[in-house]
């Protein structure tokens, strides 16, 4: 299978006034086309700091990041925010949709910066939120709809440009059990439908429908292993 991420020896250290925090401290790892791959640790253990580098959000102080075929270790702030309108999909814990938007405008907002032409971007965005359910909620604004909702909006504007990977922080740190689990059940049905995914979870039993669980602790990988006993969602 295709390797589409791969980092080697990656490190990042933070200035924090006088003290120099390593955040990670040599990294090395490869994630194929398709895989499901959920990180977790403590707070501090450099997960969330890496998904960022995974995400071309920041880059790292040392080593590479192939992404792709394609070294983006070192590229420019432009160039990092072309990879990531074109290549990734995120999804947040607090769903980061802008409040005077209806779900259509906070779904298409991606085809913006892509160059799509209005009718494009209105196809493409009620498309999207035909595959979250949520098709008959296009007009809606966010304090309109449920955290449920709002989640989903936020995983159709993830999806809208075909990205090649989605990266969720915490999807379901805002939202209920039954809720969560719902969020759970559609991306367990984007991972069959092909995607790649890696998420940034602390909860154990969400990690658990990860097909791979990589943990970290003090910026280094703990373990990383197959998860040999996926949790599936029930789907109703």
């Amino acid at each position: 299978m295709a390797i589409m991420i791969k980092t080697t020896d990656i490190t990042r250290k933070y200035q924090m006034g006088t003290e120099t925090v390593h955040a990670l401290n040599g990294v090395s790892i490869n994630i194929n086309k398709g895989e499901y791959v959920a990180f977790m640790g403590p707070s501090g253990s450099g997960k969330s700091t890496l998904m960022n580098i995974i995400g071309c959000l920041d880059t790292p102080t040392g080593g590479t990041y192939i992404l792709n075929e394609n070294d983006v270790s070192h590229l420019s702030e432009n160039e990092l925010a072309e990879i990531r309108n074109r290549e990734i999909g995120f999804v947040f814990q607090t769903f980061n949709l802008l409040p005077r938007a209806t779900s259509l405008e906070n779904v298409a907002l991606p085809l913006i910066y892509a160059g799509y032409g209005r009718d494009d971007r209105e196809e493409k965005a009620l498309q999207a939120l035909d595959n979250v359910s949520l098709g008959d909620r296009a007009s809606h604004k966010p304090n309109e709809l449920s955290g449920g909702q709002r989640q989903r909006v936020a995983i159709a504007r993830a999806l809208v440009n075909n990205p090649s990977i989605i990266l969720a922080d915490e999807p379901t740190g805002n939202l209920d059990s039954k809720t969560s689990y719902d969020i759970m059940d559609l991306f367990q049905k984007l991972h069959d439908a092909g995607n790649t995914i890696i998420m940034v979870t602390h909860e154990e039993d969400i990690a658990r429908y990860a097909h791979r669980i990589v943990r970290l602790r003090d910026g280094l990988i703990e373990s990383d292993t197959v998860n040999s006993d996926v949790k599936r969602a029930e789907v109703v």
